[in-house]
């Protein structure tokens, strides 16, 4: 029997994550409304049109180097052994026009990013002249047409598609738009990303804790891993496991954010009425409750006009790992991303033990990364999902796909960076 069909065999009940997480994805839109913003605060956000260029970039055909524009021809055969001698017809000043035309036989001195004059197509490079006297050089190296120069429009073209809808903006996308005097343009809005934190248990991060009690970490690890996004997250408060005080604050949460987390209340038991409050506030309500993935497997998933709800475990290692498979996906597409990329950082180590697992199953591993005689390794980080300490030693996380029973020690993986 092949390992898929058998995998088929073992749970019928949960999704695949993969399949869980579009399920979603198909309900919801493309981008979020479109504001207009300078140029300064567009770092990090999505093009929400492409971008078209204005002009020629570079405006002028201008040097690379300090030399001499020259007309190519008029070096054709020049050497040290026998130079070629041209007449100094000028020079040009960095910044302004070169508003005169060079001669056959004639050059002029040129800093570098100068605008080269009409009849020069080239330029020889300082080490490449010897000045006989202030109004002759010799040319010891011959220089090809277009040789230390960048033309017109060679960088950028006038009415060029510079940057397509739906591209994330870095900074050197933002260099080249200011050199080519874009000074707006049309970006998606930033998600905003309600955090609802349940249970009676659950505690602020000032308070004493007396037994049975846990302060509140997964709104701190969500609001980090949000705005890492570029997204903004609102953090709601604790709210106990009541279903009034946990429904008023979804609908509260339905006003005026993009997505909704609820940390806790994803398990079967008698006050985890998560999937219960989404069910009863609108449609389509719960997709999925359970995906075939550990830690994180009773993550739930549903959408209410068109706006994505997760109830979250309340595991902290959980809480990541749900937010990196489904929540920042679902994110990039309310962000109006529509690379392929992926964004995360990720490094490829050599596996130091070997990590077992059940089929049918993804399993994202800690592990946390050292050099040693030139190689990267990954060490698995092996304890249960609530233990805090194996997040801080993690620094990043190792896929095990479902149709994949285990890695052997020594084998090369991929590591997603937190």
């Amino acid at each position: 029997m092949f390992i898929a069909e058998y995998i088929k065999m073992l749970d019928k009940s949960y999704l695949f994550p993969s399949d869980a997480l579009e399920k979603i994805l198909s309900l919801i839109p493309n981008g979020v409304t479109s504001e207009r913003l300078n140029l300064h605060e567009c770092y990090g956000r999505v093009t929400s049109s492409d971008i078209i260029s204005p002009e020629d970039l570079p405006a002028f055909t201008r040097s690379t180097v300090d030399g001499y524009a020259v007309n190519s021809l008029d070096t054709f055969g020049a050497k040290e052994s026998s130079p070629i001698y041209l007449t100094i017809k000028n020079e040009i000043l960095m910044g302004y026009e070169a508003n005169f035309t060079l001669m056959r036989g004639e050059a002029a001195s040129i800093p570098t990013g100068g605008m080269l004059p009409p009849g020069a197509d080239a330029v020889v490079m300082l080490e490449d002249i010897q000045l006989v006297d202030k109004y002759t050089i010799e040319i010891l190296k011959s220089v090809a047409p277009f040789e230390n120069v960048i033309q017109k429009g060679e960088d950028i073209k006038r009415g060029e598609k510079v940057l397509s809808k739906g591209h994330k903006l870095r900074y050197q996308d933002i260099g080249a738009l200011a050199g080519i005097g874009i000074k707006e343009i049309d970006v998606y809005r930033k998600v905003f990303i309600s955090i609802i934190s349940t249970g009676d248990e659950i505690v602020p991060v000032d308070s004493p804790v007396k037994i049975g009690q846990i302060r509140d970490i997964n709104s701190y690890t969500l609001t980090g891993l949000i705005r890492e996004t570029g997204s903004v997250p609102i953090n709601r408060g604790i709210f106990r496991d009541d279903y009034n005080e946990i429904k008023t604050a979804i609908l509260n949460s339905l006003e005026d954010s993009d997505i909704i987390l609820i940390s806790g209340g994803t398990s079967a038991g008698n006050k985890d009425m998560t999937a219960d409050i989404i069910n009863d506030i609108g449609k389509p309500g719960v997709l999925f409750h359970g995906v075939a993935m550990k830690p994180g497997k009773p993550i739930i998933g549903g959408v209410i006009s068109n706006k994505p709800i997760l109830g979250l475990p309340g595991h902290p290692a959980a809480v990541i790992v749900c937010f990196n498979r489904f929540v920042r996906p679902i994110i990039e597409k309310l962000m109006g991303i529509v690379s392929e990329k992926n964004f995360l950082k990720k490094v490829t180590a050599r596996l130091t033990k070997s990590i077992a697992s059940s089929a049918g199953r993804e399993d994202h591993i800690r592990v946390y990364l050292e050099k040693r005689d030139n190689e990267l390794l990954a060490t698995p980080i092996l304890g249960k999902s609530g233990l805090i300490t194996t997040l801080v030693k993690a620094d990043g996380i190792v896929i095990i796909p479902c149709d994949v029973l285990g890695i052997n020690e020594g084998e090369k993986v991929e590591v997603m960076i937190h």
